[in-house]
Formats: structure tokens, sequence, C-alpha cells
């Protein structure tokens, strides 16, 4: 498998479902993040991490 691939491959409806629930759910837990943490530091590098646990699980899907 190369590390940048040049061509996708169609999902099946368990891996749509599966990357739409991921996704789903990192976005209400960016918004749960956004309401209860300060703008600050923190809650920046909380975002990072969460949007990259959102990456990977998908990748992981997918790849």
């Amino acid at each position: 498998m190369s590390a940048t691939r040049q061509t996708y491959r169609e999902l099946d409806d368990a891996e749509q479902a599966a990357v739409a629930l991921i996704k789903a759910r990192g976005e209400d837990f960016l918004q749960t993040l956004s309401r209860c943490v300060p703008q600050e530091r923190e809650q920046a590098l909380a975002r990072t991490k969460i949007e990259e646990a959102v990456m990977w699980a998908v990748k992981g899907v997918t790849g």
C-alpha cells in the first residue's frame, strides 16, 4: 500500500456508515469542547488532537 494513494476505492455501505459515524462523533466532541473549555491553548491543542483522531480513524476504515 502506498503512503500517497493515487486512486480511491469505492467504499461499501458499512464503510460509508462507519466514516459518517466517526465524523459525526468527532463534530459532536468538537462542539462540546467549544462549549466547555475556554478559548485558550488547551482548547486549541484538544481541537487539533480530536481532528487528528478523526483523520486516523477514517484512514483506518478507508485504508
